[in-house]
């Protein structure tokens, strides 16, 4: 796996590097003038989008934060912690849920109903991923006056489909942790504090709850959706300060497949390249030019840059006021 990721990460700079190379650094650095200071307004906005998945999660932690320790400012903390793990480091797609599980026993005991909450969630995650891909899809086709791209696209989405449906029978039927627990027993063995501290069987009934109350699922669902809607205001905004203003559709559209594309390369540290080159590859087909398509990719990886650093630092943070308290204590 990890030299997978090291490949995936050679990979994505290699991509990276021939297209701003293909598109040209001068144009790129001259739409970047262009835009000037304002581009700084998207990193303060991110924490809006953002706001809508705390509330999601939010609902699916509801009933084992009845007395409201883990509170809706920290929950957004943590959310911003988890996005930046995901998007700056290389953790394989589940490096951001591992330290979310960790920072919300900061507040609440229940480890095993917090890493229930965070799986359904992914789940959750993945259904409104699938919907706002359907609907770029369809602006799209809307937009684009060249469609063997946009088959191609459609066709994906169509043969990837079972996968997530297969993966939630398996959460929902398969206990799918206690056979994980059962195997980390036999390999590492039954002393083992990573088998000792699994709880399978828990983990499996507390994700089955949660599957089993539909209402709570399609709230979560109704938050998150409207935020990643909101989210393509990021692209909308810099679109206008690069000097090629698109209306709500192609924002919406770029936004959706680019998103969908990102997270199907998760094997790619940050989804280095790949990002970049669905924005120009999206960006063409929604009529945008290539040098400000990958200026846009570029502000977008600023974006997520100046936003997640400061998470991960105050991550940092508090973990090492964790590690000086338990010195402290022994």
């Amino acid at each position: 796996m990890k030299r997978l990721v090291v490949l995936g990460g050679v990979a994505g700079l290699l991509l990276l590097t021939a297209l701003v190379l293909y598109e040209g650094w001068p144009a790129i650095v001259a739409a970047f003038r262009r835009a000037g200071w304002p581009l700084l307004w998207l990193v303060p906005f991110h924490v809006v989008p953002l706001c809508f998945d705390t509330q999601a999660w939010r609902v699916l932690l509801a009933p084992i934060n009845r007395a409201g320790h883990a509170s809706y400012g920290f929950l957004l903390w943590v959310a911003s912690v988890r996005e930046a793990v995901a998007r700056l480091l290389p953790s394989v797609g589940i490096g951001g849920e591992v330290v979310g599980i960790r920072l919300v026993r900061l507040r609440l005991s229940d480890s095993t109903a917090i890493a229930a909450t965070i799986i359904v969630e992914v789940m959750v995650t993945i259904a409104v991923l699938y919907v706002f891909s359907g609907v770029g899809l369809l602006l799209i086709v809307h937009l684009a006056s060249e469609l063997g791209h946009i088959w191609l696209i459609a066709a994906s989405l169509l043969l990837t489909l079972p996968l997530p449906l297969l993966a939630y029978w398996m959460l929902r039927r398969g206990a799918v942790f206690a056979h994980i627990q059962r195997l980390a027993a036999r390999l590492l063995g039954k002393r083992s504090q990573i088998a000792l501290r699994l709880d399978g069987v828990g983990l499996d009934a507390q994700v089955a709850h949660l599957f089993d109350q539909p209402r709570r699922l399609l709230r979560a669902l109704g938050w998150q959706f409207p935020g990643y809607l909101v989210g393509s205001f990021e692209t909308w905004f810099a679109l206008h300060l690069l000097g090629h203003p698109v209306d709500v559709t192609a924002a919406v559209a770029i936004e959706a497949l680019t998103q969908a594309t990102r997270h199907a390369a998760f094997l790619v540290p940050a989804g280095l390249g790949v990002q970049e080159a669905a924005v120009v590859l999206f960006g063409y087909l929604a009529g945008v030019g290539g040098d400000v398509a990958l200026s846009l990719a570029l502000v977008k990886r600023m974006r997520e840059t100046l936003f997640g650093v400061p998470a991960l630092l105050s991550w940092q943070w508090v973990e090492t006021r964790q590690l000086r308290a338990r010195r402290a204590g022994s």
